[in-house]
């Protein structure tokens, strides 16, 4: 797809638009803009009893940014229930170049110093476009979806896309909303700076 890159990628999201292809194998992107988007509030960020336990007990080691092409590459790997994805190389390569511009983030999940989970999404402003996460044991994704939100409500983010709702993530607070509505929090969220980093500058 030529003329794509980093920028063009950007001024897509801003305005409310996100590339998928239809196979991790497709040479082509689709543009999305759906008439319902998937949202989690922050506030309605829900953490069940096991899962706090869970993070009580330190189970696992969360990590930022230390093996993003590994997280990117787990999240499009085949796996029971999903034998395909929709992370074709241009958006890997689109998304590396994001990460060596400090925009895309990982959040990874390591326990006995193996990568068993995480997620990466791109900030922009106070917004952060969560696009996919992966586990391989269980509760890691649900361990880095929480660090996530921990981090962007310390960093004073405003909107966390998810784009579409599943099942697991409305257990954990997401909903949909209009289009309308969508482009509304988006253009909120981008007129303040979001500090991905805040968190550890507290937490030292």
């Amino acid at each position: 797809m030529r003329g794509l890159n980093a920028q063009t990628l950007l001024a897509a999201y801003a305005a409310g638009v996100f590339p998928m292809a239809e196979s991790k194998h497709d040479l082509y992107l689709h543009w999305i803009d759906p008439e319902r988007r998937g949202v989690l509030p922050l506030e309605r960020f829900h953490v069940s009893r096991s899962l706090a336990k869970l993070l009580k007990r330190q189970v696992f080691e969360i990590r930022i940014d230390s093996d993003f092409q590994a997280v990117i590459d787990g999240c499009a790997d085949s796996r029971p229930g999903r034998e395909d994805s929709w992370i074709n190389p241009i958006i890997r390569s689109l998304f590396l170049d994001l990460h060596a511009m400090n925009l895309a983030h990982s959040v990874e999940v390591w326990q006995n110093e193996r990568l068993v989970g995480g997620l990466y999404g791109l900030a922009l402003g106070g917004a952060f476009f969560g696009e996919s996460m992966f586990s391989k044991v269980t509760n890691a994704s649900k361990a880095a979806l929480a660090h996530l939100v921990a981090r962007l409500k310390a960093g004073g983010f405003l909107l966390l896309d998810v784009q579409f709702v599943t099942a697991h993530l409305a257990s954990l607070g997401a909903i949909d909303i209009s289009r309308a509505d969508y482009h509304l929090q988006l253009a909120r969220a981008l007129a303040v700076q979001g500090d991905f980093f805040k968190l550890d500058e507290k937490m030292t």
